[in-house]
């Protein structure tokens, strides 16, 4: 089938509903579809834990302070100019969805209660219990709902942008002038494809956990976002950048996605400990427990391999239990089920990965280097993050970039227009698959590979040899792709390996070692900045 829509939205996140909600109530007179890859509630966003950071106490707190903390986890490789943006406008963005309806916790006194996270320098973190991405989620997914020129398919899988490359005209990573006029569609319900255009188009896809055999993110996180805008030829930065969370919940069975202890539960006094009650953080940094997660998540990696164990610990016994019950019930549900009682053992920890810092490259306004293509959230580089996100800082860039994205999208979308003569999908010539083990053990050879080779230390070896099996894998897939009818596990496949290639192929291109890319044959920092995928 083919679609009309005057501005296509992939993905129901913070970032993808803040703009929606942002343009329809902006301009009702304007058609807006929002794609999801499973239902409305699936995203990123929903699993962020922690809260959201912005300067909220101005006694104690300023927009200075936060922007040095930003810079000093970022290894100042950050865009200086667009971190005081994001952290001035950032409390206004937080008071939008106050608005909507997001609860935050508060005090006795009807005041917001912030919580302090690593790598922050004062307690700025609001926060619904150890559930606040479950609430903005529901938030924005309710008030969504209220406006009649939005509307929401679930079950809608994005498989490429589409651009004049489609108009059988040569698109390079040079041309200039390229466009996006929309995307291809799988629909999950008919399994047919379908073509979607718009005058304008917003990636709001998330990160790419699901490369790493221990993820935090949940099982759609396969970089879809990211691995379009590369096809169709747009510019994509830094990916060597993964942040590995530095406690999930271990999880010797491996299940995914791993559940997320998080970084508020040592906000709020939890210490990171060997099995035998040894702290261990002082060895690597004066501020401990409470220092950023490159640091932290490097620690306790050494110290596993040091000590030949499987696993860390965060001691939280001497925390009044009221207390963290009210603040951690889910954390505290999550540790029952694994049998464990943080009240009375040590909660047993592993780093896992949890966000791309790299990604797409946009400006101030969300734009890409693709003519009427917007983007934000983690699918995202804006250079806030530089090499490595201060906890908390996610949820505040998807609002900031989503509000400065309609505000641009306004001043331009009268001048668009639709491009009709887009042919549809071609499926001739392909067959449906005999063995879905070719792409089921294709994934999980891709896992181990990352994992292996790609994790939180890195060394040139390790990498030629990712690489080499990554391009193996390409080339395997890529047959299997041209022969075969198209599924959501063959594209979700083919999206992990580009990423597989970005991030391997981008922690070759470094030769230093910074932030979240550590590489033991250049321990020192080099003057390097952006990496760009050409």
């Amino acid at each position: 089938m083919r679609y009309k829509t005057d501005i296509l939205v992939i993905g129901p996140g913070i970032a993808g509903l803040t703009f929606t909600i942002k343009m329809a109530e902006a301009r009702p007179d304007l058609k807006i579809t929002v794609l999801t890859k499973t239902t409305e509630r699936e995203s990123n966003t929903r699993y962020a834990q922690g809260g959201v950071a912005a300067v909220w106490d101005f006694e104690n707190d300023n927009f200075e302070k936060h922007v040095a903390d930003t810079l000093d986890a970022g290894a100042e490789l950050n865009d200086v100019e667009v971190v005081r943006m994001v952290v001035r406008e950032g409390p206004e963005r937080v008071k939008d969805i106050i608005k909507w309806g997001a609860r935050f916790d508060k005090n006795e006194s009807d005041e917001y209660e912030l919580g302090r996270e690593g790598g922050h320098s004062e307690n700025r973190i609001l926060h619904f219990k150890d559930l606040t991405g479950w609430e903005i989620q529901r938030t924005l997914a309710d008030k969504v709902r209220q406006f009649e020129n939005v509307e929401v398919l679930e079950h809608y899988f994005a498989m490429d942008l589409i651009t004049q490359h489609h108009l059988n005209r040569i698109v390079t990573r040079v041309t200039p002038g390229i466009c996006c006029y929309g995307a291809y569609v799988l629909n999950k319900n008919t399994n047919e494809t379908d073509t979607f255009l718009s005058r304008m188009t917003f990636l709001a896809t998330g990160g790419a956990g699901q490369i790493y055999k221990a993820t935090t993110n949940p099982v759609i996180a396969t970089g879809d976002g990211i691995a379009m805008v590369y096809r169709a030829k747009g510019r994509i930065a830094n990916m060597e950048f993964v942040q590995f969370h530095p406690t999930a919940l271990y999880n010797p069975k491996g299940l995914s996605p791993d559940f997320l202890v998080s970084e508020a539960v040592r906000g709020y006094g939890g210490i990171l400990k060997a099995a035998d009650g040894e702290e261990f953080m002082d060895k690597y940094d004066p501020r401990k427990s409470l220092a950023p997660r490159d640091i932290v998540a490097r620690a306790i990696d050494h110290e596993m391999k040091v000590r030949g164990v499987e696993n860390m610990f965060l001691d939280v016994r001497h925390i009044d239990k009221k207390k963290f019950l009210d603040h951690f019930p889910t954390i505290h549900e999550a540790c029952l089920d694994a049998g464990v009682n943080p009240m009375k053992q040590m909660i047993p920890v592993v780093p896992a990965c949890h966000y791309m810092c790299g990604g797409i490259v946009i400006d101030k306004n969300g734009a890409t280097s693709i003519k009427g293509l917007y983007a934000a959230g983690e699918a995202t580089y804006s250079g806030l993050h530089g090499a490595n996100r201060l906890a908390s800082n996610s949820l505040l860039g998807a609002m900031v970039f989503a509000d400065r994205s309609f505000k641009h999208i306004s001043e331009l979308i009268d001048q668009s227009t639709f491009e009709d003569k887009i042919p549809d999908w071609n499926a001739k010539g392909t067959t449906e698959p005999n063995e879905m083990i070719l792409i089921t053990q294709s994934t999980k050879e891709l896992k181990e590979i990352m994992s292996s080779y790609v994790g939180i230390v890195r060394t040139n070896t390790r990498l030629k040899r990712a690489v080499d099996r990554i391009l193996l894998l390409y080339k395997e897939t890529e047959d299997l792709y041209k022969e075969t009818v198209i599924s959501p596990q063959l594209f979700e496949l083919r999206n992990m390996i580009t990423l597989a290639f970005l991030v391997t192929s981008g922690a070759q291109m470094r030769q230093e070692s910074r932030g979240l890319h550590y590489n033991t044959d250049y321990p020192d920092e080099a003057p390097y900045n952006e990496i760009t995928y050409m």
